[in-house]
């Protein structure tokens, strides 16, 4: 006479809530955005400090959301979640996608990977060069949004429109400034600068231009020269011309 079977027929734990093995150990299956994961507690556990850890913390994991099919729901683009679990089990890191990795990383607090990553030859130019330099120059961010704004404007039936910048390098470039304005005859002028710091213009302007693409848009920058044939010097990176191209 066989004993009978100790599980109950037609029951199965569902897949992000239990399973036999110990609860440090347990399997759970994740959907990050419509991105589907296996992984162990363990391994989402791995860093203790992590935001990861503390959501699937003993207090914390019971309150999650899960899908349809009972697996952990995290409302966040899973695109690039892969390498962050790649990190936490092997510590490898990710050799593409860096930067978006990187900005996972963060939301996550995997504090570990973040350092690694910002030491990492394809950040530490980012990050500790380009960044740096640029909450060097007031209000960079804010004459970006305007810069953007204007260029929209002036787009309506062209293929492209121009804004004009006015880079100031120094302090000393500051009392050349109304000059320049005056000669453009009320066109509008976005003005970024004077800043503390070894880049030149065209290093900033590269940085604007890096940033305006990084928005999806497509544009180019040349030094702006007036009806008046007025042209100053691009050496010293004065007025300039950038140019978006819609279509």
């Amino acid at each position: 006479m066989s004993l009978p079977d100790s599980r109950s027929p037609g029951k199965q734990s569902s897949p992000g809530l239990q399973s036999p093995c110990p609860q440090s150990c347990s399997v759970v299956q994740l959907n990050v955005g419509g991105h589907v994961f296996t992984t162990s507690l363990s391994t989402l556990r791995k860093h203790p400090d992590s935001q990861l850890a503390f959501m699937f913390s003993s207090g914390q994991q019971s309150k999650l959301p899960t899908d349809a099919k009972g697996r952990y729901f995290i409302d966040r683009d899973g695109t690039h979640f892969g390498a962050i679990l790649q990190f936490l089990r092997t510590q490898r890191l990710p050799t593409e996608s860096v930067l978006e990795v990187y900005q996972e990383a963060l939301h996550y607090d995997v504090r570990t990977l973040v350092k690694q990553l910002q030491d990492s030859a394809q950040l530490f130019g980012e990050t500790v060069g380009r960044q740096q330099f640029i909450s060097r120059v007031p209000n960079y961010l804010e004459n970006l949004e305007v810069l953007v704004r204007v260029a929209r404007a002036e787009a309506i039936a062209a293929r492209h429109s121009a804004v004009i910048v006015c880079v100031l390098r120094t302090e000393e470039d500051l009392g050349r400034y109304d000059h320049a304005v005056n000669n453009l005859e009320e066109q509008e002028v976005v003005r970024f600068g004077p800043w503390k710091a070894p880049p030149t213009a065209i290093d900033l302007l590269d940085c604007i231009k890096m940033d305006v693409e990084a928005r999806g848009y497509k544009v180019r920058y040349e030094p702006h020269s007036s009806d008046r044939g007025f042209l100053f010097k691009t050496n010293d990176g004065f007025l300039y011309k950038l140019i978006f191209t819609w279509w």
